[in-house]
């Protein structure tokens, strides 16, 4: 693609934020004036952080572009800047074309003014028509879901209804450049759907999005290209499946192995002790990304400190929306109703290949005393691991490249009888099925 083509142009972008060290900032007015009364002609510490270093990078027009990286690694920084709310420490940005953005609940709202006069005021900032706002107008009440409260002010919405409408507006005002914000994780599973639709269609559409999210799954989906952050600078850029199958790999997303190297820090009592747990691949080597094709095993190494315990491991399995998806519990007919014996164990729970839908999978341990009921181990989404999708027609996605929601996803055995079209008693040739 030629310059003429880009979207967005960012150059050599740093930004540094001045902190002061916790104990020397005063807490209370009187504190500061005390402070400066004392030392009236010195200047207060500070430490310079650098959220961004050196970024530069190229979105041509009609491009979906990803950020991926860890809390802290400058993607709500960089949209930030892109969207002009924070000015760099050092380099420039040249955006081609309006600016849509949803970084933070109602930013851009005025809060005195009511959901319709709010409407027209971010379409207005974008340099829209009075006409063209019209046209999108009831889309953007519909998406949003706020009629009965559309000539309210803003300042008397919940924090679910700012989402909304801030998210309906930035997407319905037709920018040539849309930035989203990870503040979609706020609304609920449906509006979740909805968002991640209607960004879709933006992207078909021939817009320019930047979609910044830890849901892996949606960013593969939506995004042609992703670029990794890491620590303020580009760790990784390239087509969106091979650059999350490399983020998630680098151990920077998910921990796919959990150990206690010290037996007296580890979860337990003086029954039982975990010791490690982590997620294997089918060929038993530890893995942070499955594909949806292959089986994943659960392996929990602990330790049985008292004879005569009828002891079960278990597993809760949670999507990256919170929600549960199961539970499993041990159910080796060597072990079952059996007493166990002191000495170290390694159970293994292998899930199926085909049964788990696309994204992140967070896994809780267990370890029950049976008879009376008692838990006795217990770690809290201890390690994850992310499903991935081939693309390649073979899983139960078969050709479909859209969004598929559920906490499971099975590869069901599909049959199709078929039966040729006839005219006098001879098969047309090229009928279509039901023709």
């Amino acid at each position: 693609m030629s310059s003429s083509d880009l979207a967005v142009s960012i150059r050599g972008i740093s930004k540094a934020y001045r902190i002061a060290p916790s104990g020397e900032q005063p807490s209370t007015l009187r504190e500061a004036i005390v402070q400066k009364l004392r030392n009236p002609f010195s200047r207060a510490a500070t430490e310079t952080f650098w959220a961004l270093q050196g970024i530069s990078l190229d979105i041509h027009a009609g491009e979906v572009v990803g950020l991926i990286g860890r809390n802290g690694a400058g993607k709500s920084t960089l949209l930030k800047v892109l969207s002009r709310i924070t000015r760099p420490t050092a380099g420039r940005v040249r955006l081609h074309g309006r600016v849509g953005s949803l970084l933070e609940a109602g930013a851009g709202f005025h809060s005195e003014l009511t959901g319709r006069e709010n409407v027209y005021l971010n379409g207005v900032i974008l340099g829209m028509k009075r006409r063209e706002i019209d046209r999108q107008f009831d889309a953007i009440v519909e998406f949003a879901g706020i009629g009965p409260f559309l000539d309210v002010p803003v300042k008397r919405y919940s924090s679910g209804m700012y989402v909304r409408l801030a998210f309906a507006v930035a997407a319905h005002l037709q920018p040539e450049i849309l930035l989203v914000d990870e503040v979609l994780a706020v609304g609920d599973a449906d509006f979740q759907k909805k968002c991640l639709g209607t960004m879709h269609d933006v992207a078909e559409s021939g817009r320019t999005v930047v979609f910044v999210s830890h849901n892996m799954s949606a960013v593969t989906r939506l995004c042609e290209r992703v670029v990794l952050l890491s620590d303020g600078r580009i760790a990784y850029d390239g087509p969106a499946r091979e650059t999350v199958e490399y983020y998630l790999r680098s151990g920077m997303a998910t921990t796919a192995e959990c150990a206690w190297n010290d037996g007296r820090k580890a979860p337990g009592n003086d029954v039982v002790r975990l010791r490690r747990v982590r997620v294997c691949a089918a060929d038993g080597e530890t893995a942070s990304t499955i594909d949806v094709r292959r089986p994943v095993g659960i392996e929990i190494d602990f330790d049985v400190l008292q004879d005569g315990q009828m002891l079960a491991p278990s597993l809760d399995f949670t999507n990256e929306y919170g929600s549960l998806m199961f539970t499993a519990h041990d159910t080796d007919p060597d072990w079952r109703r059996r007493p166990r014996p002191a000495g170290h164990y390694t159970s293994t729970a292998w899930i199926p290949a085909n049964l788990l839908a696309e994204g992140n999978t967070l896994v809780s341990v267990k370890i029950t005393n049976l008879t009376p009921a008692l838990v006795h181990a217990e770690a809290t989404e201890v390690v994850a691991f992310q499903v991935v999708d081939s693309m390649e027609g073979d899983s139960a996605r078969g050709d479909y490249v859209g969004p598929i929601y559920g906490a499971v996803r099975p590869l069901l055995d599909w049959r199709t009888e078929f039966t040729p079209a006839r005219r006098n008693g001879v098969v047309v040739a090229g009928a279509r099925r039901g023709g």
